[in-house]
């Protein structure tokens, strides 16, 4: 077998110094999934020319601005011989990779949504615990427990009227514009 038969390996200095990054960009990508180079018998890396092939392709999706994510999603698809002989995909791939990122984007709406209903809920323990904290620290200053206590009681009391007229302005706001919920 002559020379020019046998894939030429690279270590992770020489690749990087090939493609003009870091050693640490190359072993960056490769923990988050987007390339597997060899490894010999001592566990060092080994990059061959698809391994630099992808990853030049990796360096001109971040190069114009795409996330890893959708830079994963393409990289699962194929390219096709274009126009000019220039390699694009294909419009199954393409409607592939919007599905995938689509996908993607309503399960990150779920989870902010989901952040959003449990920050709610801390800022009213929060405001709770609040209320008890200055009721035990004006005890403690000499304030009189019935005082405080009837305090506690008509906040309570203004709290439920807020609350109840904030509801209803809503309902009445409802009503007006026609809505069936009403």
């Amino acid at each position: 077998m002559s020379n020019e038969e046998i894939p030429s390996l690279l270590t992770v200095r020489d690749a990087a110094e090939r493609l003009n990054v870091t050693p640490r960009t190359l072993k960056y990508y490769e923990e988050r999934g987007l390339v597997t180079p060899t490894r010999s018998e001592g566990r060092y890396r080994l990059y061959d020319e698809n391994d630099l092939e992808r990853f030049a392709r990796i360096l001109r999706f971040r190069a114009l601005g795409f996330s890893l994510q959708g830079i994963t999603e393409m990289l699962k698809r194929p390219l096709e011989p274009g126009e000019g002989g220039r390699n694009r995909y294909s419009t199954e791939s393409l409607l592939e990779i919007r599905d995938a990122l689509a996908q993607q984007v309503d399960a990150l709406d779920a989870r902010i949504e989901s952040a959003r209903r449990e920050l709610k809920e801390v800022q009213n323990l929060k405001a709770e615990l609040s209320d008890d904290l200055d009721y035990v620290q004006r005890r403690l200053a000499g304030e009189s427990a019935d005082a405080l206590l009837a305090q506690r009681s008509a906040a309570r009391l203004t709290k439920k009227a807020q609350t109840g007229s904030d509801a209803a302005a809503r309902l009445s706001k409802k009503a007006l514009r026609g809505d069936d919920d009403a």
